[in-house]
């Protein structure tokens, strides 16, 4: 016998001639958009929808010269409105709306880009679908590549959406180009710093961390530099500080669409893209599937006590989320309170602001409202804890930990449970440490420490049964619909934002407001406190928790 006759056929051998490290992109990109055919459409026209309300609210508020020249020379003086809003850049409609809405919507866009690069890149290596897809013909950039063009696209259909929307309530053609184009430069660079962050962690959650930290600090920045811009001799526009250059956000406000048109801004957008994905390229050469820049720092070789119980354990996987939620959360609080005093006079000098506050609550004092809308947006913050936190069960579920665990006397309610046990008393730590900071830090610059302290503490707090609410809907999604559980998560809280915070500002029926289980807290202190509603949501939450339970005892695993 020859060494020929040893020899497999040769047609049997992979045609990998033409390959190159962009092998595969084409299908990848078509696999990806049909997993995300209904969260990215739900995104943009969730987007679009914002994008509606915003400018018929805006336009109907600030209808006429005397209107929007009296908001201007209320915003351009005001440290606060400034920091909250962003700069302004004249009295014509487009500017105003700019200003009112911009930085929301390109922290939604980033949250939007952050999330879809993780989920088709870190999260993919993390199940190990990434490793089964590599073993064929794929190149080693084409599963980033075809989750940055998802990405790209998803981008491009909000910024498009946001010309269409800006052109059909008749704002110059030039300044809603330039406003669309911005936000979906705001969307590009962070999809190309998670690229970046998906490198460095080795888990979808730390990825996703990393990014949204750069997040945070971008808006902080774009608020510091507003906050200390300068108002000038005109009394309607600012000029920011540099910290404003340093945030993709601010970017897009310092692009000035509606207000003198700073096309030139778009080039550091593309700077800024191409730079982070080239470097989460040349990271991807010096790494090996499933595992991270970052190394995985080794664990003790023996277990401690504290996780000989599911409780412990999972304590131990979620502790980082709860310290990492509480002190952004206690930091906020702490700026809101100490800036509290400062309300009465940045809305005495506008009646449509304080018309828009009045609508939170049946007070007439002005600091009771702006109380209200604080303490609710933070509530709502630690809801994202929550929800993160129950879908940890998936996630555990997914990477193949819960299996093992389970194979054990481990009950899956008792394992549920567990982690059911650290989100519902880390949303009550949260909440109550939320109040104590602002109403400490309101106490120190005012010297008010008796009614109004506990004003504070008493609207954080009376906001854990919505948060729960949400808790419980997430967990029944992963015991009825697993595959859709973080789909259905993130989306009932947006729609809880929306309609529970901003619904009233969009003067959107009161129907639609109802879908928000924020909507139906007490608006303490604005109002007085009535346990009913309380109950009626706590009752709420135990039902869809108990759902759930029910639910993942009667379904196999990873379903």
């Amino acid at each position: 016998m020859t060494t020929d006759t040893l020899a497999p056929p040769e047609t049997t051998l992979p045609a990998t001639a033409g390959s190159s490290e962009l092998t595969g992109t084409v299908r990848l990109l078509r696999l990806a958009a049909r997993r995300d055919r209904i969260l990215l459409p739900v995104w943009v026209v969730s987007l679009g929808v914002l994008w509606l309300a915003s400018v018929a609210s805006i336009a109907g508020l600030y209808g006429s010269e005397a209107d929007r020249v009296q908001y201007a020379v209320t915003v351009a003086p005001s440290v606060i409105a400034r920091a909250f809003e962003g700069p302004i850049f004249g009295t014509s409609l487009g500017a105003i709306l700019m200003t009112e809405t911009f930085g929301m919507f390109g922290v939604l866009v980033a949250i939007m880009s952050l999330q879809a690069i993780v989920r088709h890149t870190r999260l993919e290596e993390e199940t190990g679908r990434a490793e089964l897809v590599g073993s064929a013909v794929v190149g080693r950039h084409a599963p980033l590549t075809a989750a940055l063009l998802l990405t790209f696209a998803a981008n491009l259909a909000v910024g498009a959406l946001t010309v269409v929307i800006l052109l059909a309530y008749d704002l110059p053609v030039a300044g809603s180009l330039l406003a669309g184009l911005l936000l979906m430069g705001v969307g590009w660079s962070f999809a190309g710093i998670a690229a970046i962050t998906a490198q460095v962690s080795a888990s979808a959650r730390g990825a996703n961390g990393l990014a949204g930290s750069v997040v945070g600090l971008a808006y902080f920045l774009r608020a510091v530099g507003d906050g200390l811009g300068e108002v000038a001799a005109s009394g309607v526009e600012v000029s920011s500080a540099w910290p404003s250059w340093l945030s993709p956000i601010g970017w897009g406000q310092q692009g000035r669409a509606f207000a003198g048109d700073r096309w030139w801004v778009l080039a550091l957008f593309a700077v800024l893209a191409v730079a982070t994905v080239a470097v989460a390229f040349a990271l991807t050469r010096h790494r090996d599937v499933g595992v991270g820049m970052r190394p995985v720092r080794p664990g003790p070789a023996h277990a401690s006590a504290a996780l000989r119980s599911p409780v412990g354990l999972a304590w131990r996987l979620q502790r980082g989320s709860v310290l990492g939620w509480s002190v952004g959360l206690v930091i906020a609080a702490a700026v809101f309170g100490a800036i509290g005093d400062e309300v009465d006079a940045f809305l005495e000098t506008s009646d449509e602001l304080v018309e828009l506050f009045a609508q939170l609550g049946g007070s007439e004092v002005l600091v009771d409202l702006f109380i209200v809308f604080l303490m609710g947006l933070l509530a709502v913050a630690v809801a994202a804890f929550a929800v993160q936190g129950v879908l940890r069960l998936r996630n555990e579920e997914l990477a193949g930990r819960a299996e093992p665990l389970l194979s054990t006397a481990v009950a899956r309610t008792r394992w549920m449970a567990s982690h059911l046990t650290v989100v519902v008393a880390g949303s009550v730590g949260m909440l109550l440490a939320v109040g104590l900071a602002a109403g400490t830090a309101y106490g120190l610059v005012t010297g008010e420490w008796g009614s109004r302290f506990t004003d504070w503490v008493l609207a954080a707090v009376v906001g854990v049964a919505a948060v729960w609410v949400l808790a419980g809907l997430v967990v029944a999604a992963v015991g009825l619909l697993p595959r859709w559980a973080t789909a259905i998560g993130w989306g009932a809280l947006g729609v809880s934002l929306v309609m529970g915070q901003l619904g009233a500002l969009f003067e959107l029926p009161q129907w639609v407001l109802n879908v928000s289980p924020f909507t139906h807290v007490p608006a303490v202190p604005a109002e007085q406190l009535e346990w009913l509603p309380l109950l009626v949501l706590l009752a709420v939450a135990a039902g869809l928790t108990t759902i759930g339970l029910v639910a993942l005892r009667r379904r196999d695993l990873v379903t």
